[in-house]
């Protein structure tokens, strides 16, 4: 069965009440950190990449670097047809890499998804069986509560733990 990670105030009574490395040695046997990315938008990996890139020296885990193709975009730019959403995935992956490139970090793997942004950041997770995800919020503003509503989505219906980063 697998174990969930306190966070959080859970975090600090957890560490308050057990030994602090055996907590530390809980995140150090997680093995693959997803960091799932808006490939329009460099917020979602300038601070959320070096987070998962620290967490997967940690121990022996592998880093594995995933983006969305909302169903929008790919209707409006591949018409559906399945040669352009192959070369739309293709494109995506490539610039996946690219960003681990800029970053100095190899991923152990990229996947690009395409589907609604939420629900396909846990379809990769799942796929790559993810330990953690680590994911990048914006500073919520009027319309929002904590945190964005992908972020919210993936919080709530993630099958590992989450790390949300703060833009």
């Amino acid at each position: 069965a697998k174990r969930t990670l306190p966070i959080g105030h859970e975090l600090k009574t957890h560490l308050a009440e057990n030994d602090v490395e055996a907590v530390v040695g809980q995140w150090n046997r997680l093995r693959v950190r997803l960091v799932p990315l808006d490939l329009d938008e460099p917020g979602s990996w300038k601070k959320a990449l070096p987070v998962a890139q620290d967490l997967t020296k940690s121990g022996d885990a592998r880093l594995s670097l995933g983006t969305v193709i909302s169903d929008w975009d790919a209707t409006r730019n591949a018409q559906w047809s399945p040669i352009g959403l192959r070369r739309m995935i293709g494109e995506a992956e490539r610039k996946l890499r690219k960003i681990a490139e800029a970053a100095g970090s190899e991923p152990h793997g990229v996947h690009a998804t395409i589907g609604a942004v939420g629900a396909g950041i846990i379809e990769i997770a799942m796929q790559v069986e993810a330990d953690l995800i680590v994911l990048a919020s914006h500073k919520p503003g009027m319309r929002d509560h904590l945190i964005g509503a992908n972020a919210l989505h993936v919080v709530r219906h993630a099958p590992c733990s989450v790390f949300v980063v703060r833009e």
